[in-house]
């Protein structure tokens, strides 16, 4: 902003000066710009420094003051100037740094600003502040953006210049936060709309913050210069007799810096690449915060020489009054008084760290020469020197930077989370290949052994051929021999006879024993297929092994035991054949041995009738869940029907879920609800479907085998209130995953579950309010995560006015799932508009208040307060919750 003096019109150039002493405190060496702090110094101590800065005279002052010395004498040499009280006797004042009216912009900048913003890149906090009467200079000296002029930038533009040249862009940042304080409220000067701005206190540390603040994150120059051409403009100012352009508010610039220390972040970044999975190592990287503030007070002014009135001297009124605090705060912090009045004004409140506190102070008091205004000159001269007795005690602040670490450990655990999947990957092909070539094994084997039987089948009925033959034969022989020969070879018969039973039984036994054995080893096989071959290839193919050498063994016991059958085939009908023999030649009996297999088909009779007997609810443990499901393909109507709710009462228990799905039963179920007309099975399937669908992995199978559709269909050729029940419980149940929202309306689910309201039945009506809640949950949830934009699915397909029509249902099942279904749909601000539209807001007002249950009303109330648009509309119908 312009200013009325010399400086701020900038007519007048200032010749370049030779650099003066280094206006640095005395800070340890380990503090200072060239180094880094050492971790045993806490704080050191350091005096405000104040430097006085002469305005050359203006136009009028050389016109009116022509004939009279000007009222200072300056002494740059000495860092001193002198206050004549007339022309004989004057007042000596000693300062930091004196400057004449020909001092350039940057001899004030290096010697003023620049050790403040060096310490503030080291860490430390620290405060540049222009101090004096209205129109001396301080607006030209602090907030100078030099657009006509480069060298006649102000200390704000020459800071950034420093502070962006000694940064790492990759590492470190700045923002920025320009305010101004205006008849004692705190406004954004970035964002006027934002015009009372609180200050907080840290009760703690004493730190002030002003959270309503904008802060603009700075990357370049050009940036920043923007940022000041927008507060400049918004800035207040006021034509006044001492000056054109007169600042009627305190500005103030907020320049928060953020840097990693170089060192402590290699030692993390060595850590990092030593070893990569022992997070237990991680060290945080340190973090260094500095704040830098700049300060361009308003002018200190009489209104008798300003000539303000009306609304300006309530401004001049409450400048004064700020500045008038914060001189006495100075007085007693000079003074070491128990009692610092922080609290009189904002602007001391806001200064408090720059005086007394952490702060490195400079201080810059600019004056003018004209003899008129001596009075305020000789005051600003004297709240330098109070200024100049104040100690404040500088602390570096450094802290661990946790965010930084967190976003490395993210990353490194991204990393290892996709190499695992690839392991994993790699892991799951390796398993399917071995498993697959192990069915292939047990296929051939299979193969092999049915060829193998095929053909000691058929060698079987050649011996047993040949065996008649010579029976035969033996038979022609023996009618010739006597009857004692006769039955002492029927005696001899029937002993060998006994004995290849006993031999058959024993090799049967040995037989069914193998193959359990190989059954075991089969579910053995199959079981370690399915938990993912835990044991390694070298496991599967000792399996392999273990499995052919029982197949061969097997094969051996077949081929022993089709023998044995032969040989007793062959002795019993010779001995039958002998045995006649006797009989006719005698009275004639039979053979003991034959009567001996009548308990045997005893046996069998008995365990059929028990089979008969079992009950349908044990089924499966009798002829396996296999066999069930094969019933499901029977041409008998009433078989299917039996078997289809065994499958469904099984399919209710969870435990059997999984067993079903693998057997390909959830398959059967969805070919029974697309092919069969009878309505009894297509309503047992829908539900056992539904009882599938209650597991999240079995609902991505039914999505996948098409299951949405059929469901769809049958949705819409029912009648049955049952079976329509069914239906929209399987689909509500699908309706409560996430991952599948798209496909399940792209498909036709949504639009199949609003088509069943057309059933009144309370059940159904019941069963679709359950789906829209699950739903309108699901949608809720993805738009808080970001992965939903847009209107919901449900206002898209005309579900609004049907939930607001049953949001008050008499059936408290249905009212309770509406009123859910209402509340996740108004969380998302996109569908308020709508919602307020079609009447929801009152139902979302009704539930806050009469809903019986607490956690929905809660929820409700939550939506409301936190939604603009429903605030904005119920203020504008003035209702209150």
């Amino acid at each position: 902003m312009a200013s009325g003096g010399g400086y701020r019109n900038g007519t007048q150039k200032a010749p370049s000066l030779r650099t003066s002493s280094s206006f640095k405190s005395k800070l340890p060496p380990s503090a200072s710009s060239n180094g880094r702090r050492s971790s045993t110094i806490d704080a050191v101590y350091g005096r405000v420094r104040v430097a006085v800065r002469l305005r050359p005279r203006n136009a009028e002052e050389l016109a009116a003051d022509a004939d009279f010395a000007d009222c200072v004498e300056l002494q740059p040499e000495l860092k001193r100037l002198k206050l004549r009280k007339n022309n004989w006797d004057s007042d000596t004042y000693e300062f930091d740094e004196v400057f004449t009216e020909f001092a350039s912009q940057k001899r004030v900048y290096e010697v003023v600003a620049k050790p403040v913003v060096e310490s503030v890149l080291d860490g430390y906090n620290g405060t540049v502040m222009a101090y004096g009467q209205t129109g001396t200079g301080k607006t030209y000296t602090l907030g100078r953006l030099g657009d006509e002029d480069v060298s006649a930038r102000g200390i704000m533009v020459r800071s950034m210049e420093d502070i962006l040249a000694n940064i790492c862009v990759e590492t470190d940042s700045v923002s920025v936060s320009y305010l101004q304080l205006y008849m004692e409220t705190i406004q954004d000067l970035l964002n006027p709309a934002n015009d009372n701005i609180p200050i907080v206190e840290d009760q703690k540390t004493g730190d002030v913050s002003l959270p309503g603040a904008t802060v603009v994150e700075v990357r370049d120059q050009q940036s920043f210069l923007e940022l000041l051409r927008v507060g400049e403009a918004h800035r207040y100012a006021a034509n006044t007799k001492l000056n054109t352009e007169s600042s009627r508010s305190h500005a103030i610039l907020l320049v928060q810096i953020k840097r990693s220390v170089p060192g402590k972040e290699a030692d993390f970044s060595a850590e990092t690449d030593h070893s990569s999975h022992l997070a237990t190592n991680y060290k945080p990287p340190m973090l260094r915060k500095g704040k830098l503030v700049l300060v361009d007070l308003a002018g200190s002014e009489r209104v008798n020489k300003s000539g303000s009135e009306g609304h300006m001297l309530e401004e001049a009124k409450s400048i004064n009054l700020s500045l008038s605090a914060l001189g006495k705060c100075i007085n007693a912090l000079a003074e070491n008084s128990v009692h610092v009045p922080v609290r009189d004004s904002k602007l001391t409140r806001l200064l408090k760290d720059s005086f007394g506190g952490t702060s490195r102070t400079s201080l810059v008091i600019t004056i003018g020469p004209s003899p008129r205004h001596r009075a305020e000159t000789a005051s600003t001269i004297l709240f330098g020197q109070r200024a100049m007795k104040v100690e404040n005690m500088l602390k570096i602040k450094e802290e661990f930077d946790y965010k930084s670490l967190s976003k490395r450990l993210e990353v490194q655990v991204d990393k290892l989370i996709a190499e695992n999947e690839r392991q994993q990957k790699a892991f799951d092909t390796e398993v399917e290949r071995i498993r697959l070539e192990a069915q292939k094994h047990v296929i051939e084997a299979e193969r092999n052994y049915a060829e193998a039987l095929k053909e000691e089948k058929m060698k079987c009925q050649v011996e047993y051929m040949d065996s008649i033959k010579k029976l035969e034969e033996k038979w022609s022989l023996n009618q010739q021999k006597p009857t004692n020969n006769a039955r002492i070879d029927g005696t001899c018969i029937t002993e060998e006879v006994s004995e290849l039973k006993m031999l058959l039984q024993n090799e049967m036994q040995i037989r069914k024993a193998a193959e359990e054995e190989i059954d075991k080893l089969k579910d053995q096989l199959h079981m370690f297929t399915k938990s993912g071959l835990a044991g390694g290839k070298f496991d599967i193919l000792n399996l392999q092994s273990m499995l052919e050498e029982e197949i061969r063994q097997k094969k051996r016991l077949e081929e022993e035991v089709i023998v044995l059958r032969s040989q007793f085939s062959q002795l019993t009908m010779e001995a039958g054949q002998r045995t006649s023999y006797l009989d006719r030649s005698r009275s004639g009996t039979g053979l003991p041995g034959l009567d001996s297999l009548s308990p045997l088909r005893n046996l069998h009779c008995k365990d059929a009738t028990n089979g008969e007997r079992s009950s349908i609810t044990n089924l499966h443990e009798q002829v396996g869940l296999h066999k069930i499901l094969s019933l499901l393909e029977s041409e008998d109507a009433t078989v299917r029907i039996h078997a289809v709710k065994v499958v469904a009462n099984l399919a209710a228990e969870e435990a059997n879920q999984e067993k079903i799905v693998e057997a390909g039963g959830l398959n059967s179920l969805l070919m029974l609800l697309s092919n069969s007309e009878d309505e009894t099975i297509r309503r047992i399937a829908a539900g056992a479907i539904a009882n599938l669908a209650m597991s999240e992995a079995n609902q991505e199978l039914i999505m996948t085998q098409g299951g949405i559709a059929l469901l769809a269909v049958t949705a819409a050729d029912a009648e049955d209130p049952q079976t329509l029940r069914m239906v929209a419980g399987a689909i509500a149940n699908l309706c409560g995953n996430d991952k599948l929202q798209t496909r399940l309306r792209s498909e036709g689910g949504i639009k199949a579950l609003l088509g069943m309201v057309r059933c009144r039945h309370p059940d159904v009506l019941s069963q679709v309010a359950r789906g829209i809640a699950n739903f309108a949950k699901c949608e809720s949830r993805a738009s808080a995560q970001g992965q939903k934009t847009g209107r919901s699915s449900l206002i898209e397909d005309g579900a609004l006015p049907w939930i607001v029509q049953n949001s008050n249902n008499e059936a408290s099942m249905i009212r309770r799932h509406v009123e859910l279904a209402l509340c996740h749909l108004a969380q998302h601000e996109v569908n308020a508009r709508d919602m307020i539209g079609g009447g929801a807001l009152w139902e979302l007002i009704r539930i806050s208040r009469d809903c019986s249950r607490d956690d929905i009303r809660s929820l409700a109330r939550r939506t409301l307060t936190s939604s603009l648009t429903f605030q904005a509309e119920m203020r504008r119908l003035r209702i209150e919750l």
